[in-house]
């Protein structure tokens, strides 16, 4: 399937606190809300179908990292995310710092003069999720060198 017929994904996520996740995803990242129910939150993810569910102890697992390439950084291994034109991720990066979120990786441009040249961040979500945004053109996604 080439990239002008992506389909929306759907992910389920499981989180500590729904107003914690309502607060992350809606307020600070922007995703409008979707259906709810008691023990869970739809939200609309640049286009793609998030669910959070309430299940604290799944969300309280030990974040497993592993090296960076070509950095000090460690990644963490499970952890989803997006990535959006650069002004977006400008925009974005600038809100998370505002609001105080919590960066595994600091608003950060790696690979500069590389074909793999994007800016980057790691954040939690205050719910047991890491999530990464990237900003990059989208030609340069799967581009190899």
């Amino acid at each position: 399937m080439d990239q002008q017929h992506l389909l929306p994904f759907h992910l389920s996520i499981p989180v500590s606190d729904l107003q914690n996740a309502r607060h992350f995803y809606r307020d600070i990242v922007g995703c409008q809300e979707g259906r709810s129910k008691p023990h869970r939150v739809d939200f609309n993810f640049f286009g793609h179908h998030i669910v959070a569910h309430l299940m604290p102890a799944e969300a309280a697992h030990e974040i497993s990292k592993v090296q960076a390439e070509g950095s000090p950084d460690r990644f963490p291994v499970r952890h989803f995310g997006v990535i959006v034109p650069i002004g977006h991720w400008h925009e974005l990066a600038d809100r998370m710092v505002k609001a105080g979120v919590k960066f595994v990786m600091k608003p950060q441009l790696r690979f500069p003069g590389e074909v793999r040249e994007q800016a980057i961040l790691l954040c939690e979500d205050n719910c047991g999720n890491v999530l990464e945004f990237k900003g990059q053109p989208a030609e340069q996604i799967f581009a190899v060198q």
